[in-house]
């Protein structure tokens, strides 16, 4: 096969009219965004909605793409923008982020056979307090600590994706991490 080509050279196909590149492109990055939308979201719903957006938005924005930014930090910059806008219109509507989708998901966790059943349903109450602290979170600190516990992101790509300075990031996430200690322990974990 050759040296596996990168994603900036298969945005050039897609910019010189290959219609089945921009397609590599979200096959490779697909799960990666869904992650980090459904991180920021907290339903499952609402994270593949944003993950469409995403890619949508890419598509047409292609041409807009700047060659010295990674096509990962791009995307996750895009991801963001749409999680925000997103989480502003359900403020707007008055809905929560965190309704019984996530009883869903948690119970879709699948736990190796060697946990006792009370081990299993105690490590998956701690994930759903988790994401209840997570989602309680300010935007601006949830979409650190997700990029960075969840996505496993570098302070760098985090800087880049929010174009923020790697001090600013790093401050937002020991706040983060802080706040999520606090309300962990609220909720007895």
């Amino acid at each position: 096969m050759g040296t596996a080509t990168s994603d900036e050279q298969i945005v050039e196909r897609a910019l010189m009219g290959d219609a089945e590149a921009f397609g590599e492109i979200v096959k490779r990055w697909e799960r990666r965004i869904f992650a980090l939308a459904f991180g920021m979201l907290g339903r499952e719903e609402d994270a593949r909605d944003a993950t469409q957006e995403t890619f949508l938005a890419a598509f047409r924005n292609l041409r807009g793409f700047r060659g010295e930014a990674k096509v990962s930090s791009w995307l996750h910059r895009i991801a963001v923008n749409q999680c925000i806008t997103r989480q502003r219109r359900a403020k707007v509507r008055n809905e929560s982020a965190l309704e019984t989708e996530e009883e869903k998901n948690v119970a879709s966790f699948s736990a190796p056979v060697r946990y006792s059943p009370a081990h299993v349903v105690e490590r998956l109450e701690r994930t759903a307090s988790v994401r209840r602290a997570v989602n309680g979170l300010p935007i601006d600190l949830r979409q650190v600590v997700v990029m960075k516990e969840f996505e496993e992101l570098t302070f760098k790509e985090i800087a880049d994706v929010l174009d923020l300075p790697l001090s600013t990031v790093k401050s937002r996430l020991y706040t983060a991490l802080k706040q999520l200690e606090m309300r962990l322990q609220k909720f007895g974990q």
